[in-house]
């Protein structure tokens, strides 16, 4: 299973993606960045972020608008003038009357206030026209930062921006995320698994590392037993109750051991179905209201799954395999791996439900087509 660490090839330009990175940082800052288009482009600010100051310095020369997903355009129902049908994945831009101040405006964009401010609108919503590549950017920008999918947004000629980025730049992003270059290798003896190597994987974006755990002796000439595992801070680290995630990391890595040919486990940086820590918690807000994890996830703004699985597959390419056993029970996994050349069987992998996580469980069954 030996690999070389791949370098980065020289005539690369990494530019576009280094500002991007910068846009992002600025955008989790409560910055303005501007997002430049061939019709112009509009400067943003975090809806989640923004204080009284920031607001003040984005409308320097006119009242933001406020830029929302179609997901979240759809709970608020703002149907008018634009379609925010669920199919529909542009953008919705809000315009903002004078009542439609800083705290009316978190509301909008976050829905764990949904209960504390029932009663919101009549809105009025604005066909985005030449904006529109620049609105999909501005959401894609503040999900890559893993903040809410809420910005203020002005022109960009009206304001003066930390950092300007293209917008073919931001949307390059999630690809970027998956050109991964092997970077490290190291033993690792695990308590269920002593005969480990930890391998690290670098994401083209700049954003944080994965960790391919190579148990065994795989031979990838054969179908290798593999798991993809998402992070779970909660699950995997402080054994959260209100998921499976530990359970099935520790199963997963017992299972693996257990195997006469080993496998590999990939631990993926996708927090919360890829929607990031802080909103994978008000995800769990929004339950405690009653709400499941895919109605949580849909008023927060975000898919019912954010992840994509081109990265386990470009890892598992790295690590020399074509061939794998997959330890899931999500078609998504199998189809996300299958489209990218690998040939993939299903090994089944569920735990037994607790009282705190049967619904969650159910959800999984239910809503996401899971085979449990």
């Amino acid at each position: 299973m030996g690999q070389a660490v791949r370098p980065c090839p020289a005539d690369r330009d990494l530019r576009p993606v280094s500002v991007a990175e910068a846009a992002i940082d600025a955008l989790r800052r409560g910055r303005i960045v501007g997002l430049a288009g061939p019709d112009g482009g509009l400067a943003i600010l975090s809806a989640e972020l923004a204080d009284a100051a920031s607001l003040a310095a984005l409308e320097g020369s006119g009242r933001a608008g406020l830029i929302i997903t179609a997901r979240r355009a759809a709970v608020l129902a703002i149907t008018n003038q634009r379609a925010a049908a669920v199919a529909d994945p542009e953008p919705v831009w809000v315009e903002r009357p004078a009542w439609l101040g800083l705290d009316a405006s978190r509301a909008v964009a976050d829905p764990v206030l949904d209960m504390a401010t029932p009663l919101k609108g009549p809105f009025t919503s604005r066909a985005l026209d030449g904006d529109r590549v620049a609105a999909l950017a501005a959401i894609t920008l503040a999900k890559q930062a893993a903040l809410l999918p809420a910005v203020y947004a002005v022109p960009i000629a009206a304001a003066a921006p930390v950092v300007t980025v293209a917008v073919d730049a931001v949307l390059a992003l999630p690809a970027a995320a998956a050109d991964v270059t092997l970077s490290s290798r190291a033993r690792l003896p695990l308590a269920q698994a002593p005969d480990t190597e930890v391998v690290a994987f670098r994401p083209g974006d700049g954003g944080p590392e994965h960790l391919a755990l190579v148990i065994g002796d795989p031979n990838p000439v054969q179908p290798v037993l593999v798991r993809l595992h998402s992070a779970c801070l909660t699950g995997d680290v402080l054994g959260s109750l209100k998921c499976d995630c530990g359970p099935q990391l520790h199963a997963a890595l017992a299972a693996i051991a257990a195997n006469p040919g080993g496998g590999i486990l990939l631990y993926l940086q996708q927090e919360g179905r890829g929607i990031g820590l802080i909103n994978k918690l008000r995800a769990y807000a929004l339950q405690d209201q009653g709400f499941d994890t895919v109605d949580a996830n849909t008023r927060l703004g975000f898919e019912p799954d954010e992840r994509d699985f081109t990265l386990a597959a470009a890892m598992l390419h790295q690590l020399g395999v074509g061939s794998v056993q997959l330890m899931t029970n999500n078609p998504l996994k199998v189809e996300g791996l299958a489209a990218h050349g690998l040939a993939v069987s299903r090994v089944p992998h569920s735990m037994a439900p607790n009282p705190h996580n049967i619904g969650y469980l159910g959800t999984k069954r239910d809503r996401q087509g899971h085979l449990l």
